[in-house]
C-alpha cells in the first residue's frame, strides 16, 4: 500500500455512542486484517456538548461484552478542519450527513462525505440510518453493534478501492 494511510472518520451527533461504537469496532478488524498501519480511523459527533468525555457507559458495556476496548474513546466535534485531515468521513444518519456537508470548504470536499451503512450489505434504499440507541435499553446498543460489525467488515474489503478513490 501507499506510504500515507487512508484516513476515516465516523460521525454522528455527540460522538458517545454510534460513532464510537463503529470507530473502536472498526479499528479492530482493520488490525485483524492486517491493515492497522494503512488505514488510521477517527470519530466525531456534529454537536460539541459531550467534548472529552469517554463513550456513553451503556454502548462501553455493549463493546466490552463482544470482546472490544471502549476504554481509549474520547468524544470530539466534527468541523471544518475535518475535511484537511480525512480522505472519507461516513455519517451514521442522514441529519448527520446534512450538518458535515454544511460544512464542506467546497462541493468536491462534500462528495467525500458518505452515510456508513452505503457499505452495510444489509442496507436498503430509504434504510442507511444507523438508529440512535441513545432512548433505548440494553438491545438498542446491541443491535447498533450488529449493524456497526457488519458494516465495518465491508469497509475492511473496500479498503483498496477506498485508498484508489482517496489517491486518484
Amino acid at each position: 500500500m501507499a506510504d500515507a494511510p487512508l484516513r476515516l472518520e465516523v460521525t454522528c451527533l455527540g460522538n458517545i455512542c454510534r460513532s464510537p461504537m463503529a470507530h473502536v469496532v472498526l479499528e479492530q478488524r482493520l488490525a485483524d486484517a492486517g491493515l492497522a498501519d494503512d488505514v488510521v480511523v477517527t470519530s466525531s459527533g456534529t454537536g460539541g456538548w459531550h467534548e472529552g468525555e469517554a463513550m456513553d457507559e451503556r454502548a462501553a458495556a455493549a463493546l466490552r461484552d463482544a470482546g472490544y476496548d471502549p476504554s481509549r474513546h474520547r468524544a470530539r466535534t466534527f468541523t471544518r478542519d475535518t475535511y484537511a485531515e480525512t480522505d472519507l468521513m461516513l455519517a451514521m444518519d442522514a441529519s448527520n450527513l446534512a450538518d458535515m456537508t454544511d460544512l464542506a470548504p467546497t462541493v468536491a470536499d462534500a462528495g467525500r462525505v458518505r452515510m456508513f451503512r452505503s457499505f452495510d450489505p444489509e442496507a436498503t434504499e430509504g434504510d442507511e440510518e444507523v438508529d440512535d440507541p441513545w432512548y433505548g435499553g440494553p438491545e438498542s446498543f446491541q443491535r447498533v453493534l450488529a449493524v456497526v460489525e457488519r458494516t465495518s467488515d465491508a469497509i475492511v474489503a473496500a479498503v483498496p478501492r477506498l485508498r484508489a478513490e482517496a489517491t486518484g
